[in-house]
């Protein structure tokens, strides 16, 4: 298994695991276990458990704006079109990793300040991302009101980790697409 392929199997366990008991009820030894490995080896990965945290949060951070702004320039213009494109990539990233939605608003505290910062940076400019095309599809629409209409949205999908348990993922997809869409008066296509 590569060092990359690895690292990527550790992230995702711990946040698997910090998502079900919270950042300090695992513990390096569970920690490692839980990967195959013994809890000191995770530190041939990880400067710390810290590290690990932070690596989860700021890479997912930059995954969602990077993604982000490929829908936006797949929109090529229209407005709406990048709207529906960043919806439907935020409630792909909720389905896929409603651990990392729990361990961030659960374990935010546990964030090393500068990666706080960094996670703070990128999400500030994903928001910008939604509000700039939601101006340009309302004109009318305040920067502050963009903005607060983007992070309605996101706090609409990001509930995806207390909702729809007893819904198959494709129907919640369509339920919580729809609403998102709905909520920031995007027309349909």
């Amino acid at each position: 298994m590569s060092e990359t392929s690895r690292r990527e199997q550790i992230l995702a366990t711990a946040a698997d695991l910090f998502a079900a008991r919270g950042f300090h009820g695992v513990s390096v030894a569970e920690l490692g276990a839980a990967c195959g490995i013994s809890g000191p080896a995770l530190y041939k990965h990880f400067a710390s458990k810290q590290a690990m945290l932070a690596e989860m949060l700021v890479s997912i951070s930059e995954r969602l704006l990077e993604v982000g702004r490929e829908r936006v320039a797949a929109g090529d213009g229209d407005p709406g079109a990048a709207l529906r494109g960043l919806v439907d990539w935020h409630v792909e990233f909720a389905l896929s990793r409603r651990a990392l939605i729990v361990v961030q608003d659960r374990d935010w505290e546990s964030l090393p300040e500068d990666a706080r910062e960094q996670v703070r940076r990128l999400q500030r400019s994903y928001i910008e991302l939604w509000a700039e095309q939601l101006q340009a599809l309302r004109p009318g629409l305040s920067r502050a009101a963009a903005h607060a209409g983007a992070q309605a949205a996101f706090g609409l999908l990001n509930s995806t980790p207390r909702a729809g348990h007893d819904i198959p993922d494709a129907e919640l997809r369509e339920l919580l697409g729809s609403m998102a869409l709905a909520a920031l008066g995007v027309p349909a296509p």
